[in-house]
């Protein structure tokens, strides 16, 4: 009689111990080469973010008026340029309402201000509403063609361009952060003094999220003024967290905004 052949009981716990060895660490390399392409992807994704929100800052600081950029250690203010000309003729008695043009090639929105280029007002003069000064009150619509530009009101600029450089502005513009969110302010009134981060936040302006994952404080600012031989360098930075708050990726970025837009 043939004896029976098969396993034994200590060989099949044996085998069911070292399958489960293998098993588990076929998990775990699959759990941690997952955990390595989320990590991955979230890098590329803050990189990307970064990339965009430095770009996108960079572009609109670029078209600001060069003498209207500061800071007050929570916002990056500056008054956007619409268009540029040169003038014929600032404004003359009786009425002082209207100066004289080269079209601007492009049409320039009702609300806009007029301004001089000059280096002979304190920068919260820009920001004013000062009859004499050197920003205009609120203008009229503008054709691309047209060579007067009409004022809602009488006013006298105080300064004189050499070149009779002379740009139609909007309204401000300011980048805060609070807490983690990184805003855009625009739409509001001009001051003479930069208003806070908690006054744009609770004013009347439009506030526009640009980022919802900035490390508290990360924002950092930095403002060197133009002269007559170099133009302004503004410096910033920001540093943005991932969703556990584990990694962080800092950008950095330097701004040179030319003396004439």
């Amino acid at each position: 009689m043939r004896p029976q052949q098969g396993f034994t009981l200590v060989e099949l716990v044996m085998v069911i111990v070292l399958l489960g060895i293998v098993a588990t660490i076929s998990v775990q390399f699959v759990a941690l080469s997952t955990r390595g392409a989320l990590d991955v992807s979230e890098r590329q994704q803050r990189a990307l973010q970064g990339v965009v929100i430095s770009e996108q800052i960079t572009r609109e600081v670029r078209e600001a008026f060069p003498l209207s950029v500061r800071e007050n250690g929570q916002c990056l203010e500056w008054l956007p340029v619409i268009a540029g000309t040169t003038y014929e003729s600032l404004t003359t008695g009786p009425d002082f309402e209207e100066v004289s043009i080269v079209p601007f090639g492009r049409e320039v929105p009702e609300n806009a201000r007029l301004v001089v280029y000059g280096y002979g007002s304190a920068q919260s003069d820009l920001y004013g509403t000062s009859d004499p000064g050197p920003v205009s009150p609120a203008i009229n619509e503008v054709g691309a063609s047209d060579t007067t530009v009409g004022l809602s009101s009488s006013h006298r600029f105080r300064e004189r361009s050499p070149q009779k450089r002379l740009y139609a502005i909007a309204s401000p513009v300011s980048i805060c952060q609070i807490g983690p969110w990184l805003y855009r302010f625009s739409g509001y009134t001009p001051s003479g003094s930069q208003p806070s981060a908690a006054a744009l936040n609770g004013g009347s302006g439009t506030r526009e999220v640009m980022s919802a994952n900035l490390v508290g404080g990360s924002f950092n600012l930095r403002v060197t003024p133009p002269s007559l031989r170099r133009a302004a360098v503004v410096n910033f930075e920001f540093e943005l967290s991932d969703r556990d708050g584990d990694e962080t990726t800092r950008v950095s970025q330097e701004v040179q905004i030319r003396n004439v837009p």
